[in-house]
């Protein structure tokens, strides 16, 4: 077994990943009525040889109003799930490493538009545009369209998607699932008292904003076998002023763990246009909070962040700020990423014998 700590393998659960890094989820906004495509295939076929211990499947919408833009994929359909699972097969024949999947609703932030095309908001006349929902009927920002606060039906409905999305991944055969709560979308939004100006038993303090995703948790851990991780992925700060801080998150990350949770993926921001003018932007500059959530929960935790070179991440691992490290960008930059990795740090990672010329060990080897 290699020393690099990047390359040494982890338990979730019952769940052994061979090893720390981990592709985060990544949405391609190239589904059709939040079925994957031909696209999806691909990607998620290229990430199965990448020598990631595990990677998570984009974030999903658990109804077609959650999703984020009218190209986000979903779970809500048999369509969703049928292709989902054929594509999920088709990964699987390549790789031997995990796949989870991330379940989300975007809440008032849905109905967006695709990044190269600014990622604003899609007009109220858009043919392809919804009507949005969140915590209260307080928009992103004065430019986005203002969402209907959910009453009790809608609450319920929101949650009974979450529980069918869980049913949906377990069929189709994912190995980890993770509840995304981070990044200004509905759960997100409930937690922070930026968006969430409630007045009933879901607003007002600390213990009220946890109630709905706490809900919400509980009742997708009842849907997912135990021996299954079950994670969240946060946003430890809202880099503003008189909002969500990274001492609610360890309260919340407590919470989560009390009732089941496995692991907590720690990243930050999205709750407003705004939110980077507090922000100290640097390699790692998320980290400290894996390890605050680390260190005062006993949790498993995913730094991520403009975390890109491999003697950086086994840093992150040897100095005992998190457990895992979850690339996104890079990932997408250099797939390659743990391979080179390994040669770097002298360790040893998984990769197709079809690719095995270009490996290092084999260039003394003559060209054929």
């Amino acid at each position: 077994m290699s020393e690099a700590k990047l390359f040494q393998p982890i338990k979730l659960g019952e769940l052994e990943l061979s090893n720390r890094i981990v592709v985060a989820p990544m949405c391609q906004y190239s589904a059709i009525d939040g079925t994957m495509t031909d696209w999806h295939i691909h990607h998620l076929s290229s990430y199965a040889i990448s020598g990631a211990g595990l990677f998570i499947v984009e974030a999903t919408g658990v109804e077609a109003v959650g999703r984020i833009s009218p190209q986000c994929t979903g779970l809500y359909s048999d369509e969703n799930e049928e292709v989902m699972t054929r594509t999920l097969a088709t990964a699987r024949q390549f790789g031997p490493n995990a796949i989870g999947i991330q379940i989300a609703h975007a809440g008032r932030k849905a109905s967006s538009d695709v990044p190269w095309r600014g990622m604003g908001p899609l007009a109220e006349d858009d043919s392809k545009a919804w009507q949005t929902y969140g915590p209260s009927a307080v928009p992103h920002s004065p430019d986005w369209p203002t969402p209907i606060a959910l009453d009790e039906a809608g609450l319920k409905r929101v949650k009974d998607g979450f529980v069918q999305a869980a049913g949906r991944s377990l069929r189709i055969g994912f190995d980890l699932l993770e509840i995304h709560s981070a990044h200004g979308y509905l759960l997100h939004e409930f937690l922070s008292p930026v968006s969430n100006q409630r007045t009933d038993e879901y607003g007002g303090s600390l213990e009220n904003r946890l109630r709905f995703p706490l809900e919400v948790f509980e009742a997708v851990r009842a849907a997912w076998p135990e021996d299954k991780p079950l994670g969240v992925r946060v946003s430890s700060t809202d880099w503003m002023e008189d909002a969500w801080d990274i001492n609610d998150t360890v309260a919340y990350a407590q919470a989560l763990e009390a009732r089941g949770c496995d692991f907590i993926d720690c990243s930050a921001g999205g709750m407003s246009p705004n939110h980077a003018i507090l922000m100290d932007l640097g390699p790692g500059y998320q980290t400290e909070f894996a390890a605050q959530v680390k260190r005062e929960t006993g949790l498993p935790t995913m730094a991520v962040g403009l975390i890109t070179e491999p003697k950086q991440a086994e840093h992150i691992l040897r100095s005992g700020q998190a457990d895992m490290i979850a690339l996104a960008r890079q990932m997408m930059y250099d797939p390659r990423w743990a391979w080179h990795a390994a040669e770097e740090l002298g360790a040893e990672v998984s990769f197709p014998p079809q690719y095995g010329r270009a490996h290092r060990s084999f260039n003394r080897l003559p060209a054929r």
